[in-house]
């Protein structure tokens, strides 16, 4: 239960009030993310995630009041340009501050300078701030060839977001993908569940017909559900390569980057990341990583994986619904399906992922996504420069 001296403590500071960033430890920044409420922090930003990213070092920061309270945070993440020793600074959906200050500079300022003192070149942000959604409702009504989600009328626009966007306009950032940048490396597109307030009644209706029925198919067939542990991720790995070559797309990633995941987050923070598996006949069928948010508000689906075969006793959809129901357990106000692509073509390969989402009765939404700016001097846009073109060379 929060107390009135916690939701004081999580108060971000006034507009008057200086603010310092300093390094902080990754305790201090653990303890800052567990109680950060109302928004839940993203596991990317969680000081154990610098351990699964191999290739980059890092580095968790604080912004500080004047009473010496912490009342932000970011984990910074470093690449070193090849023959150079200088670095591209990223902070994946990040960082945590308060987003609605009407002066961002007070904040973004004291993290430049640090960004610059490191050595840093340019340095690309994603904050955590919704822009637009839509219904599954408007979507599914707006299905038609050669249209994408972007010529639809959304639903909401969000006012702080919209407002963000135009700050950091203003102030000489860009938005990946425009003027050249590169796009997103986190996906901008996102398909949320909506648990707060809901039953799981509510979210059993909220299904399409088409879900309700294999999710019974499943059960009817003896798909068994469960949560998995460290020894099934080569199952899951294995499945995972079928269905990358099913369905068109390679992550590439290696079984070692899913056991360091696992053991660096669930060391962190037991239960942080879960492994789901949906047995049939004995033989796992499919299985799926779940991630627990710091605060315990937000999980996300974040990887599946199933067979080709015996698909029709519908696996995935019977561990989605133990998945969603296991979330409402814990209390999260939203289960993050993670990223959709933009096409509304039934045609296209693509929507098969859209409308299988869809089905679960939630909404589209659209973050502000990732932003880049290059730090001061001709230096600085130089190497920026060649990092877009090695960038794009690869």
């Amino acid at each position: 239960m929060t107390t009135h001296q916690d939701a004081a403590r999580n108060a971000f500071p006034g507009p008057a009030a200086r603010l310092r960033l300093r390094p902080v430890t990754e305790d201090e920044h653990l303890e800052f993310v567990r109680r950060r409420g109302p928004r839940a922090v993203s596991f990317l930003q969680s000081p154990s995630w610098a351990r699964v990213k191999p290739g980059w070092s890092a580095e968790s920061l604080g912004w500080f009041d004047d009473t010496g309270a912490m009342v932000g945070s970011a984990l910074v993440l470093y690449r070193q340009l090849p023959g150079t020793r200088r670095s591209f600074a990223y902070l994946p959906e990040g960082p945590v501050l308060d987003w609605s200050a009407p002066d961002l500079d007070r904040w973004l300022e004291p993290l430049l300078d640090h960004l610059r003192g490191t050595g840093a070149f340019a340095v690309r942000m994603g904050p955590p701030l919704p822009y637009r959604r839509w219904s599954a409702r408007t979507l599914k009504d707006a299905v038609a060839p050669g249209r994408r989600m972007g010529d639809v009328l959304p639903d909401l626009v969000d006012p702080l977001g919209a407002a963000v966007a135009d700050r950091l306009r203003e102030a000489g950032w860009r938005r990946g993908g425009e003027d050249g940048a590169n796009g997103d490396a986190q996906p901008r597109l996102i398909f949320e569940i909506p648990l707060a307030g809901r039953g799981l009644d509510d979210l059993w209706t909220g299904l399409n017909q088409e879900w309700r029925r294999n999710v019974k198919k499943a059960a009817k067939a003896g798909v068994e559900t469960a949560v998995g542990g460290l020894e099934e991720l080569a199952a899951f790995h294995e499945l995972l390569g079928v269905t990358e070559r099913r369905d068109g797309f390679r992550l590439g990633r290696d079984l070692a980057y899913y056991r360091r995941q696992y053991e660096v987050l669930n060391a962190e923070r037991p239960g942080a990341m879960r492994l789901y598996t949906a047995r049939h006949g004995g033989e796992i069928l499919a299985a799926h990583t779940l991630l627990v948010s710091p605060d315990g508000s937000r999980v996300w689906y974040q990887t599946g994986a199933s067979a080709d075969h015996r698909r029709e006793v519908r696996p995935s959809n019977a561990l989605q619904w133990r998945m969603l129901c296991d979330a409402h357990v814990l209390g999260a106000s939203v289960y993050d399906m993670r990223g959709v692509p933009d096409s509304l073509d039934p045609d296209a390969r693509s929507f098969g992922l859209l409308r299988w989402k869809l089905g679960t009765g939630g909404e589209a939404v659209e973050t502000l996504g990732e932003w880049e700016l290059p730090l001061q001097g001709a230096v600085n846009k130089t190497l920026h420069r060649a990092m877009n073109a090695y960038l794009a060379r690869r």
